[in-house]
């Protein structure tokens, strides 16, 4: 487990291949389906999983909320929910091309070099956060419609796992939060308890050989993801928040004693310059694991299970500067293998 390496989810190209190339080239331990929102708008973070979902309506480049025949949307929905209609959920190919694509790959390679599967979705919070309803306000303060969306996303990723299972590779699955960065500000209307209990629902059916990870961009109350049962792996921008992060070196202490992963996003995107190398980016997370080391945490059982990411997703940036990222990833990687 030890500097494996993978991605966030989106890269910036617009050609399926393209981008499937360059995860398989870099991080083949542990590839991941890209999601391409400069392909299509409809495979953004939040269109990408509203496909057949209750009230949700895209429109152009927008996703509008019709509640004109609410109950009955709603009614619809959860009798596929209750029958486990997982097909109803399904995520096509006018959404996810890299997706399918990547399942094609997958189908006519070698499979020896891969140790795990990666999947994502988008967290129920970012989700919710992303979309008003009629009245201009936040879905995130309508609790009927968050429980649905909960349940909806956990179907979506209950669906991709169903689909890549006949690879029998172990399956990561991150819930992408990025909304959750502002937890705790006066503009967010949730609290840890509501975090917390919609993580522990939506982690509902899962099997045990799906890694289920939350992945968070900014600083954060990261003992909500520790003390969340059935969240067994935390994925953060450790170029910008390592210090923040080690704060919580209790919490993280018993996590990774319940055989918790940490996978440190120690490759910057946006900051990202042609001065960054792997011996820099190993010195900086070494310097993290001696804190922690100092705080009472094993050294042993931090390198065990530390994996590694770029700090967030690469969809925005141009395709150069991604494959440039994903390369310092690589050699971080094989870097922290031989030297820490």
């Amino acid at each position: 487990m030890k500097g494996l390496a993978t991605g966030v989810g989106s890269l910036p190209h617009t050609d399926a291949a393209s981008a499937l190339d360059l995860i398989f080239k870099y991080v083949p331990g542990v590839p991941f389906w890209p999601q391409l929102p400069k392909r299509d708008f409809r495979e953004g973070m939040v269109a990408q999983f509203s496909e057949n979902l209750p009230c949700l309506r895209i429109q152009n480049t927008d996703i509008i909320f019709d509640p004109k025949n609410r109950e009955k949307e709603l009614e619809a929905f959860y009798e596929k929910v209750i029958f486990e209609d997982l097909d109803y959920f399904r995520i096509s190919d006018n959404f996810a091309l890299g997706l399918h694509k990547f399942c094609q790959r997958l189908g006519d390679s070698d499979l020896s070099r891969i140790d795990f599967i990666k999947i994502q979705v988008t967290g129920p919070f970012t989700f919710l956060a992303s979309i008003n309803d009629e009245n201009g306000v936040s879905l995130l303060y309508d609790r009927i419609f968050r429980q649905a969306i909960i349940k909806a996303l956990n179907m979506k990723l209950r669906w991709q796992v169903q689909l890549f299972r006949k690879f029998d590779k172990p399956i990561i699955a991150f819930i992408d939060e990025p909304y959750l960065s502002a937890f705790g500000s006066a503009y967010a209307p949730i609290s840890r308890e509501d975090v917390i209990n919609g993580l522990i629902e939506f982690a509902e059916g899962l099997s045990r050989d799906v890694l289920l990870g939350v992945h968070c961009c900014g600083n954060t109350d990261w003992s909500m993801f520790t003390d969340t049962p059935g969240v067994g792996l935390i994925n953060f921008d450790a170029f910008g928040f390592q210090n923040k992060f080690i704060l919580y070196s209790a919490s993280l202490k018993s996590f990774l004693k319940r055989g918790g992963i940490i996978c440190w996003g120690i490759v910057p995107t946006q900051e990202f310059g042609a001065g960054e190398n792997a011996q820099a980016l190993t010195a900086r997370l070494r310097q993290s694991i001696d804190e922690l080391v100092k705080k009472g945490l094993e050294e042993k059982l931090l390198l065990e299970s530390l994996m590694i990411s770029p700090s967030c997703g690469l969809g925005t940036l141009e395709p150069q500067k991604a494959e440039q990222i994903l390369r310092l990833l690589s050699e971080a990687s094989a870097f922290i293998g031989k030297n820490l």
